[in-house]
Formats: C-alpha cells, structure tokens, sequence
C-alpha cells in the first residue's frame, strides 16, 4: 500500500504519529524541518521530499528511509537497525553512536560524522559518505565501518582536522592516499590492501545500486585504511578482554 502525506503544515509529533498508524509505503511531500522524523520505527519504507530536520531517524530499528535532497544534523542518531539513504548531503553528527543498519549519503557529511559508532556480534553498523567530511571525522570510533569517498571533491581535503580521534575500534576506508590526511598517533593509516579491497567493494555494491553510480569507477583510485593500533591506550580503557 502506498500513501502520499503532506505534511508542511505538521509539528514533529503530528507527523510520527501519522506515520505509526501507516504501512507499507510511505512519502511525504512538504517536509519543512520537522525533527525525529521516524524516531524508534521498526517498519514503513518512507521516502522524503523537503529537508527534515535534526535526528532523523533517530533509534530507527528496521525501517528504510529515503531523503530526496538534503538533510540536517544527527541523521541515524543511535540507530539499531535498517537503512537512511540521503541524496543530497548532511549536517553534524550522523550516525552518533550508531550501532546497525546503514547510511548512505550521496554528497558532503558536516562535522563528527560516526562519533561513538560501536558494534556487537553481529550487528556492523556501515556509513557511506560520498563526498568530504568534516573534522573529527570518526570521533572516539569504537566499531562499525565508515567509508568516505570524496568524489567531485575539485580541490577539496577529503577529510577536516582530526579524524580518528579516540578511535578504538572498526575501521575507516578514505579514498585517497594515506600522506593526504593527518592522524593521530593512536591509529595507523595504510594503503588498503587486496582483501581490504575485497571487503569495500561489497560495501559499495549496494551503495552504488542506490546512487545510480559506476562501481568500478568509484572503485578507482587509492584507498586508504585506518584502524587502531594494538597498543592504542583507549581501547586498553573501553574494551575488555
């Protein structure tokens, strides 16, 4: 079932409480930066047209959610599980402390993206970025996969000042080469190798099919690697063995 909602003239929980009674397929039109959109659902497959606002999807647990245009801060806050695809570009903070699920975002990331990204068992959470991302980039990382491509970046850094900082789990793939960005001492940055390679492009295989985008030609260029060192002292502070 498909249901078209505008919702230009709705406060936030208006909106989610509209959305909790839907099902299947559902697109608002209007959307003028109403927070928490979707907030905690564990169903619904929803498309976005307008921008809405900060901590969307926040604690998402299962449902898909699709943004045709931009989007502001906190995107995927603590989200458990589903999937948030953005084809414009984001604000702060997306995927803060994100534990499952994915994000996809199509262009440009602002400050903090993956801040307090964990994972468990089998719960990987994964953050595409297309283009740059801000500074602290990966903020005190404790898990999960983020992956920052930098395409159409004309001259940009791929990546702001201090990324990786406290990182102490998970990894960080930037498409570029390791001399491009400044890391702290608590990680080591290498050219990716073959199995490394292996494992990213099946995480842009999907990503890809979203954008409409070549996948051999993303896959095109120097990867960098980031990952904690062993003898990191903030992952003999938060992880026990």
């Amino acid at each position: 079932m498909m249901t078209v909602m505008d919702v230009s003239g709705l406060d936030h929980r208006s909106l989610n409480e509209k959305l909790r009674e839907a099902e299947g397929s559902v697109t608002l039109s209007g959307c003028r930066g109403q927070r928490f959109i979707a907030a905690g659902m564990d169903r619904l497959q929803l498309t976005i047209h307008g921008v809405p606002g900060n901590a969307l999807g926040a604690y998402l647990n299962g449902a898909s959610i699709t943004v045709r245009g931009n989007a502001q801060d906190a995107v995927g806050d603590t989200m458990n599980d589903g999937s948030i695809v953005v084809h414009g570009s984001i604000g702060d903070a997306a995927g803060y402390a994100m534990r499952g699920g994915r994000i996809y975002v199509r262009g440009d990331a602002g400050y903090r993206a993956g801040i307090h990204m964990k994972a468990y068992q089998n719960k990987i959470p994964l953050l595409i970025i297309g283009g740059c991302a801000g500074s602290f980039l990966g903020e005190y990382q404790a898990g999960g996969i983020i992956v920052v491509l930098g395409l159409e970046r004309k001259g940009r850094r791929i990546v702001g000042n201090f990324p990786c900082t406290g990182m102490h789990g998970g990894k960080m793939f930037l498409r570029c080469a390791p001399e491009e960005a400044s890391f702290p001492s608590q990680v080591t940055a290498s050219v990716a190798s073959a199995e490394d390679l292996k494992f990213l492009e099946d995480c842009l295989r999907p990503y890809c099919a979203a954008f409409d985008l070549p996948l051999k030609q993303v896959m095109d260029g120097p990867f960098t690697l980031v990952a904690p060192c062993s003898s990191n002292p903030y992952r003999q502070m938060y992880v026990m063995n």
